[in-house]
């Protein structure tokens, strides 16, 4: 069978078929070793046991495992992470996260930056790539989670990034941080959207309290670490900002609290800075 017939046959057995053209063209390449740019200069016949194989993770895709699993990477800000199922799949959504934090760092001098739920260490190790003379540290509680992060660094060649085990602000104790990022936990366990997401991780993605324990867990302890002048920012739900904002405003340790837009221009963090 040519490898453009079996693209297009695979692709054509799903609802969304031109959404599914291009993830099939990306199982494709990773059978195959065809770039999708070399996928349309060649059209080679492929071996049965590249159909058998092709055919397998074609099913897994359309059956709703995300492509990103089944080729064991995602691209996130300009890296090549390895992600597993101990992990989340890293969304453009953060990068405006990882946009605001080195807004912040723009005029900090080796800057000391905590990442708490680092997953696979998207945020952390996208800050540590743009600031070589940060000094940057992920947090999880998911050991499996600590050894892709731990793997995405080395194999990166990122040297100013490291993780510890423990849950949220728990394994910085004599520590004082110019910044701390989070993408924490933050789905009611009873929100209709979770089912589209049965794939990751539910502990990475449900919080008690309606979405906000972990969230109301993080701002209260900040604080402690941060030094006068530094900053929280912590992704959220589009509609938990308002909330957010409210409860920051309770606090006097924190001013200038403010919520942010992702590229799609929906409401994906809340900063705030620690008075002095």
């Amino acid at each position: 069978m040519k490898l453009s017939l079996w693209i297009h046959r695979s692709a054509a057995a799903h609802p969304d078929s031109e959404a599914a053209l291009l993830e099939t063209r990306h199982l494709a390449a990773f059978v195959t070793g065809l770039s999708l740019t070399q996928q349309r200069i060649h059209d080679p016949d492929l071996s049965a046991d590249a159909v058998a194989t092709l055919d397998a993770l074609a099913a897994r895709l359309h059956a709703g495992e995300p492509l990103a699993y089944l080729l064991g990477n995602q691209s996130f800000y300009g890296l090549d992470l390895a992600v597993s199922r101990a992990t989340l799949i890293p969304r453009s959504d953060s990068e405006a996260v990882v946009e605001r934090a080195l807004h912040h760092l723009r005029d900090v001098t080796r800057p000391t930056v905590l990442d708490l739920g680092t997953g696979s260490g998207a945020l952390a190790l996208a800050i540590a790539a743009a600031r070589p003379d940060a000094d940057v540290t992920g947090s999880d509680q998911s050991t499996a989670a600590l050894a892709v992060a731990t793997e995405n660094a080395r194999r990166l060649g990122i040297p100013n990034v490291r993780f510890r085990h423990g849950d949220w602000l728990a394994p910085f104790v004599d520590e004082s941080a110019d910044l701390i990022i989070s993408n924490p936990p933050y789905i009611a366990p009873d929100d209709p959207h979770l089912a589209a997401l049965s794939h990751e991780p539910l502990s990475a993605l449900v919080a008690a309290e309606d979405g906000y324990r972990d969230l109301n867990v993080i701002m209260d302890d900040a604080p402690r670490v941060l030094k006068s002048g530094g900053w929280l920012i912590m992704e959220h739900g589009w509609q938990q900002g308002d909330t957010l904002r409210a409860r920051a405003a309770r606090y006097p340790a924190w001013r200038h609290i403010a919520t942010g837009q992702d590229y799609a221009r929906r409401d994906r963090y809340t900063e705030m800075q620690k008075g002095g």
